[in-house]
């Protein structure tokens, strides 16, 4: 199966697959060359992250804040804590990038007022309905013909991605963004928040619609672009990406709910 952003990104080294052996005092070459040794997999992620973004995000910019969060991996890896560095890089790698997108700010306040509002009828509506509504039920609650539900859903795209990824300023992104910071003040709770995030995420696309359950394997486990996926599911792009973001604001609404628990 084709990856997302292989074509793309063929340039780029595959991620390396050894890891260094410890956190101690390096001396300035060996720092440099496990810094070379990584910069791929930097790449990497700055070029599947990049997919995902506006066309105005750079993806040098990317890479420059991956780097950052490589040099954090080395400073604070432990290996006695019995986890490979490619794992604990990756997660402070992808950490880095987000963090330089939330401090950028790209996205309106309405943009993302619009988002909530829309979450927020998904997740009532599916309360009410003891089901996921359909896009009609949604359209008809709002007051509004398909089309322009259609509309709205196309202006989250980016959004509902990072705000997935990288908490910004609601109840789902403040309830992430605390366990984030408490992960970064005890390094040994890493594991345990983020397994129990996984969880609650796993639980929540389960009780997708099959489509939209489909596409969100698709396109974050299979790595698939959207336009791959349209051609696997015979819809054009533009739809898939409406279908993928209303697949998000109803897990930021499942996420509200268990985080307000």
């Amino acid at each position: 199966m084709m990856k997302s952003g292989r074509t793309a990104y063929e340039q780029m080294a595959p991620p390396p697959a050894a890891p260094p052996r410890a956190a101690e005092p390096r001396a300035a070459g060996e720092r440099d060359a496990l810094v070379r040794e990584f910069v791929p997999l930097v790449k990497y992620h700055a070029g599947m992250l990049k997919l995902r973004l506006p066309p105005h995000i750079e993806l040098d910019d990317l890479i420059s804040s991956g780097i950052v969060g490589l040099l954090d991996a080395l400073d604070r890896f432990d290996n006695s804590r019995g986890i490979k560095f490619k794992t604990y890089a990756e997660f402070r790698i992808r950490g880095a990038m987000l963090d330089y997108l939330r401090e950028m700010d790209w996205f309106p306040r309405s943009v993302r007022q619009r988002a909530t509002n829309l979450q927020n009828v998904y997740a009532q509506l599916e309360m009410m309905l003891g089901r996921p509504p359909e896009e009609d039920e949604v359209a008809n609650h709002l007051k509004i013909p398909l089309e322009e539900l259609q509309k709205e859903l196309s202006l989250t795209t980016g959004l509902t991605i990072f705000s997935l990824d990288a908490p910004v300023d609601d109840e789902v992104d403040a309830g992430i963004q605390k366990a984030i910071a408490e992960a970064a003040m005890d390094e040994k709770k890493e594991e345990e928040i983020l397994r129990d995030l996984k969880e609650v995420l796993g639980k929540a696309i389960d009780l997708l619609p099959e489509k939209e359950k489909h596409l969100i394997a698709l396109y974050y486990y299979e790595e698939l672009t959207m336009k791959e996926i349209g051609s696997l599911l015979s819809l054009g792009e533009p739809r898939i990406c409406q279908l993928h973001n209303q697949a998000v604001l109803r897990l930021r609404g499942k996420l509200r709910q268990q985080l307000l628990r």
